[in-house]
């Protein structure tokens, strides 16, 4: 298939599926920024993200076969038939006053209906599906529409597999490294210095897990990330922290913890022990599901064929 532009007119040339497909793509995009009110900039990740969640389905095992069987030209061909994942429809979009950003995945999608309409949310499954990029951007949302007075993330402050011994400066900067991913995320929603203006007036907390003992945390939306690296302990202990009109949510992945052999991951246990209660949302995301460079997911699956393997 080809692609040329003249102009302000795209010519798309080639086998009539992979045509109709590429089309509903271009258009699906247009569509999505023509219709948004601040200029918005198409990536090359939201095109990738288009492709791998449109899915073509035709009344035939391959165009090109059904043809030579039944002597058609390219005219003649039937259409393919174009459905795009819910994952790309402008409901799931989240929209703060700095930035707007949209699912880009089905398992996503269902994340982001979970976010905003249980009381409790598990988002579980491997690094880069956005886990905790999108429940922060709803947190902000839902912040910004007056649904929560305060944001509070904590994690538990485990080394991934180093020791890194005596850390300089007070307790805030002790603690900043591990929960940099936090911080990173609330710039890009709220901007470094509304960031720092709240939390200095309490309206944003981030803090070691260990911080949470003893408190009821009331009209608060809760993230409680890398939690594959809380006990069991830990996490009952956080799990009942949950005040009136909150919002919890517990992202990890289970496959990555830092936690000695002996000791049980609180994110799994927690898991099994909780899963017939209605009210709490479970997500599992896939490799398929990781929006980083589209290398990573391909590095995860060869790790996972190795382990399958051995």
């Amino acid at each position: 298939m080809n692609i040329a532009d003249r102009g302000n007119i795209l010519s798309i040339s080639g086998d009539a599926t992979d045509v109709a497909l590429a089309e509903h793509i271009i258009q699906s995009l247009w569509d999505r920024v023509s219709h948004q009110k601040k200029p918005v900039m198409v990536s090359p990740a939201d095109i990738d993200a288009m492709i791998r969640f449109t899915n073509p389905e035709t009344s035939s095992s391959h165009p090109s076969e059904e043809r030579k069987k039944k002597n058609m030209s390219d005219k003649d061909q039937p259409v393919a038939i174009l459905r795009t994942s819910t994952a790309i429809d402008d409901k799931n979009a989240i929209h703060t006053k700095r930035r707007s950003l949209s699912p880009r995945t089905e398992n996503q999608a269902a994340y982001v209906d979970a976010l905003r309409s249980k009381e409790m949310v598990y988002g579980v499954g491997p690094a880069g599906t956005g886990k905790t990029y999108l429940a922060v951007a709803v947190g902000v949302e839902m912040y910004e529409k007056g649904m929560i007075e305060r944001l509070i993330f904590c994690r538990p402050a485990v080394e991934a597999g180093e020791k890194l011994g005596f850390l300089p400066g007070d307790m805030r900067e002790k603690i900043d490294p591990y929960l940099r991913p936090i911080y990173d995320a609330l710039n890009d929603f709220l901007g470094s210095d509304r960031v720092e203006k709240m939390l200095e007036r309490g309206e944003i907390e981030i803090a070691p897990l260990a911080f949470m003992r003893g408190r009821t945390l009331s009209h608060a939306y809760v993230v409680l990330d890398e939690a594959q690296n809380t006990t069991s302990t830990q996490m009952k202990m956080f799990l009942s922290r949950m005040g009136e009109n909150s919002r919890m949510i517990i992202t990890g992945d289970p496959s990555q913890t830092d936690l000695i052999d002996k000791e049980v991951s609180g994110l799994k246990e927690s898991m099994t022990i909780l899963s017939k209660i209605e009210e709490i949302a479970f997500i599992q995301f896939e490799n398929k599901d990781v929006v980083r460079h589209k290398l990573v997911g391909k590095i995860l699956n060869a790790y996972d064929a190795s382990k399958k393997s051995r």
